[in-house]
């Protein structure tokens, strides 16, 4: 059987900067919202400091933490593979651990081939 194909990755960048978070706070998680104020930024939270809403959807982890996005943003990018990233300077919420490091997490997409989308792994839902 051919092994599951992965949402989900991250840049030698981004987890370096996830290790350092890691250290510092432990447990981590990722949300990733569609909304206005915060942007379509991943925001990178300690476990448990940010509640996904009923029907987000956890695409997938990184270093074991949890990569949630919001329900609709997935109804949107289901059909894209995330690579989550990191630049120098502040995204737009400011509320990321990696905000004081200088850092902001962005992510890259690309979309699946059909045959890719026909053999992802399955994703999780919030209840």
């Amino acid at each position: 059987m051919e092994p599951k194909i992965s949402r989900l990755s991250a840049t030698e960048k981004a987890l370096e900067v996830i290790w350092e978070l890691e250290k510092k706070y432990g447990e981590l998680m990722f949300y990733q919202a569609g909304g206005c104020c915060e942007g379509t930024q991943p925001q990178c939270f300690e476990k448990g400091g940010f509640f996904p809403r009923m029907n987000d959807v956890m695409i997938g982890t990184i270093n074991g933490h949890e990569f949630w996005i919001d329900r609709d943003l997935f109804e949107y990018w289901k059909y894209s593979h995330f690579t989550l990233d990191v630049v120098d300077g502040f995204g737009p919420g400011g509320f990321s651990l990696e905000t004081p490091l200088g850092k902001t997490f962005k992510v890259h997409y690309r979309l699946f081939t059909s045959e890719e989308y026909e053999n992802l792994e399955p994703v999780k839902r919030s209840e």
